[in-house]
């Protein structure tokens, strides 16, 4: 009996094709007007008149050192607290996860207000009254409004390896809690750690309100303030950011659907090994 061909799912992929049009439509004329700065004629004017700027190269490379100051303490704190809340304290993921999911729920304004608050000139610890002081509640902030992205991608490369059987062998071998979790543990969830790396990399770079409110020379208030000042150079760093925002998401899948547990140290795969086999 001859198969029924199925129907071609027309809505379907007018859904898709009006979707996508309403997302690339507006990027391209974006675009298009980047490159009208010359009158008469496309050119690169745009772009060269943004990266000769010292101020847009000194914002971004601002941004970029304080976004990887947070990842790296975003990471320390993290994957930590989601090794030990799934070894030892399961009954605790709830309450955990509701407290990572915080910073979705209230708004980075309060947060800053609050930095200032406590660590304003008239408090015990006047952290804002110091460019080190301040830059330190940046990160932290950062740390704050990525916690989400970055607890999450962890916690789902932490279920998707067995941390109980492997901290036992490595326990077996003699090796401590620290040398568990940085040579067994991060090493096999290392692919997760990098996507939230790369999240927490995109929210910080053009981040505005902390920035802004704390007075700090970072990329989100550049690019307002060039907002407001010029034509051309902001639809040029509207793609810019966005051709990186899409860099840093392709990197981000290429790394997700790498397979955990590819490397761990010799001597505890060969324990596995021999377990498996009685």
């Amino acid at each position: 009996m001859a198969q029924m061909k199925k129907p071609f799912p027309w809505l379907s992929t007018l859904i898709v094709v009006l979707a996508a049009l309403y997302f690339l439509v507006p990027l391209y004329a974006t675009f298009q007007f980047s490159l009208q700065m010359k009158r008469g004629e496309w050119s690169l004017a745009a772009y060269e008149s943004v990266f000769s700027s010292d101020v847009f190269l000194s914002t971004l490379a601002y941004s970029a050192v304080a976004s990887l100051a947070a990842i790296v303490v975003g990471a320390a704190l993290v994957a930590p607290t989601a090794y030990w809340v799934r070894l030892r304290l399961p009954k605790l993921r709830p309450v955990v996860e509701f407290v990572s999911l915080l910073p979705l729920i209230i708004p980075p304004v309060v947060l800053v207000f609050g930095h200032i608050r406590m660590f304003g000139s008239s408090s015990i610890l006047p952290l804002t009254t110091t460019d080190g002081g301040t830059n330190f509640l940046l990160v932290s902030g950062y740390v704050v409004l990525s916690l989400p992205y970055m607890y999450r991608a962890v916690d789902n490369g932490m279920a998707s390896i067995d941390i109980v059987t492997l901290t036992e062998a490595a326990e077996s071998l003699g090796a401590s809690r620290a040398r568990t979790i940085m040579e067994v543990i991060l090493p096999n969830v290392r692919s997760s750690i990098i996507s939230g790396a790369f999240l927490t990399f995109s929210i910080s770079l053009g981040e505005f309100v902390l920035a802004s409110l704390l007075n700090r020379p970072a990329f989100g208030p550049y690019l307002v303030q060039i907002g407001q000042d010029r034509a051309y150079e902001p639809a040029a760093l509207a793609v810019m950011t966005f051709a990186l925002t899409w860099a840093c998401m392709g990197l981000m899948q290429y790394f997700a659907t790498r397979k955990p547990g590819q490397r761990v140290f010799p001597r505890l795969t060969l324990a596995l090994s021999r377990n498996e086999a009685r």
